[in-house]
């Protein structure tokens, strides 16, 4: 019963907040890129807790520290010209070269650190895991934040549809999953309650979103609906192995929520960890199929 009251608070109260927070285009998304950035920090600790528990990581200030310099690195680049009419160098890739740097600062840690290499490889391909799945991957939302087309700013629309694409997947599999997949569950070993009936729910919430999408801005989804219907099932499938992703990284460390600062869901990562994964790849899409994005 808590489950069934937490999966209708999220639809009808948490969706519409996000959704409101994303249409409030105020300082090219200052309130979105504020949201992105706390929910990095969150992330960040929760995961650095999930791999803390079987792996060696670097220190837990560090990794957090260069996990929420990616998002605020990317909030800057897209608000600085606002204010200034400065760009930093390199444009959005500025992030890219952020990240660069931030794995060059966490070798350079563990060289002249480390008293015993036994488990050099592993703390360093973890902690690197760590700074990127918490902290470079939600920039990818924050990119987004100034798409302009034909010098129309097309953000709302650009973010607002990748969020309900992830949201609806996730609400529609959840739903399917209870009302039609109690004799298809168990394919997938990591996560036993996943039912086909589930999946294929969630791509029927991804595919409507699209469709709702296309129809609603048709001068941003311009050309054919099979392109945004392409989409639409990729982002299904990046959603749900981001979701089962996380399943992953908690049966590993014997950890049941990443977290408790979201009532009845758990953790940051309960509720982004779909997010986390498509985003990179629905910038992509969308960049190569209705770019380009100023």
């Amino acid at each position: 019963m808590n489950k069934i009251v937490s999966r209708l608070f999220i639809f009808f109260i948490g969706l519409p907040l996000v959704l409101l927070i994303t249409f409030l285009n105020y300082f090219v998304h200052l309130p979105l890129h504020l949201l992105i950035i706390t929910m990095c920090a969150i992330a960040s600790l929760e995961i650095y807790s999930i791999f803390s528990k079987k792996t060696s990581l670097l220190p837990k200030p560090l990794l957090f520290c260069c996990s929420i310099l990616l998002p605020i690195s990317a909030a800057v680049v897209e608000i600085l010209p606002f204010f200034t009419d400065v760009n930093l160098p390199f444009g959005k890739e500025f992030v890219t070269y952020i990240l660069v740097i931030i794995l060059l600062l966490l070798l350079a840690y563990e060289v002249f650190t480390a008293k015993s290499f036994s488990e050099s490889n592993i703390r360093l391909a973890a902690s690197f895991f760590v700074v990127i799945y918490s902290g470079f991957l939600l920039t990818f939302v924050s990119r987004m934040t100034s798409f302009h087309k034909n010098e129309t700013d097309v953000s709302n629309a650009v973010i607002g549809i990748f969020l309900l694409m992830v949201f609806m997947c996730d609400s529609l599999a959840w739903l399917f999953g209870n009302l039609f997949g109690k004799n298809n569950k168990g394919v997938i070993k990591v996560s036993p309650n996943k039912s086909i009936a589930g999946f294929f729910g969630g791509f029927v919430g991804a595919i409507v979103s699209g469709i709702i999408g296309y129809f609603a801005w048709t001068n941003v989804f311009s050309g054919s609906i099979v392109k945004m219907i392409l989409i639409s099932v990729l982002i299904a499938i990046s959603s749900i192995i981001g979701d089962l992703s996380e399943s992953l990284f908690k049966r590993s460390s014997n950890v049941k929520d990443s977290g408790n600062v979201i009532p009845g869901r758990g953790g940051a990562l309960d509720s982004i960890d779909s997010i986390v994964m498509s985003a990179p790849i629905y910038y992509l899409l969308i960049t190569i199929f209705y770019g380009p994005f100023a």
